[in-house]
């Protein structure tokens, strides 16, 4: 009986305390998976992010996004600063165009910052998931800001994508599975 209690403590059911032994907790098991997504921060499942600086070509930028398995690029400064996004429908939409890819700069084709969604790593994944889906982008650059001489910047520090929702969903639903 007391390796069931364990189980049923570890999935959040139920409490144990010394001396009081376990009791309900009146929590539903669908709600405990809704806590952690709400306490979850986007620091803790963020993915490395795969930059290039903004006078690379877009053709190099086609073969990094199949070299690196992604679908968005962030375009950074020489200092690491965020400058824009490159997503594989925009350099599709100028591949299409029957330009010379390998001497157009990505800077010309990529969506520039002031109209890039990010999100930073201390916000919840719940938050970044919405972000996500109200603005219907596929990946998020995580960011912090940083002043640079007297001018707020964002250094990136990783991304959060629609793969990466789908990867906690599926952890979620794992028996005992908590974050």
């Amino acid at each position: 009986m007391r390796p069931d209690l364990a189980v049923l403590t570890m999935a959040g059911l139920l409490d144990a305390r010394p001396r009081v032994g376990y009791f309900y907790n009146s929590k539903k098991p669908g709600l405990l998976a809704a806590e952690d997504v709400h306490r979850l921060t986007v620091d803790a499942v963020k993915a490395v992010p795969v930059v290039v600086q903004g006078g690379t070509s877009v053709y190099d930028c086609i073969v990094a996004l199949f070299t690196e398995d992604t679908g968005t690029l962030f375009i950074v400064s020489e200092t690491g600063h965020l400058e824009g996004v490159v997503s594989r429908k925009d350099l599709l939409k100028v591949a299409m165009g029957g330009v010379d890819l390998p001497k157009i700069p990505v800077r010309v084709v990529m969506t520039r910052v002031p109209n890039v969604v990010t999100v930073r790593g201390g916000e919840f994944v719940y938050e970044a998931a919405r972000l996500l889906v109200e603005h219907e982008v596929d990946s998020l650059p995580v960011v912090e800001p940083e002043t640079v001489s007297g001018k707020e910047v964002l250094r990136v520090t990783g991304r959060f994508t629609k793969t990466t929702v789908s990867r906690i969903f599926v952890e979620l639903g794992e028996p005992g599975k908590t974050f």
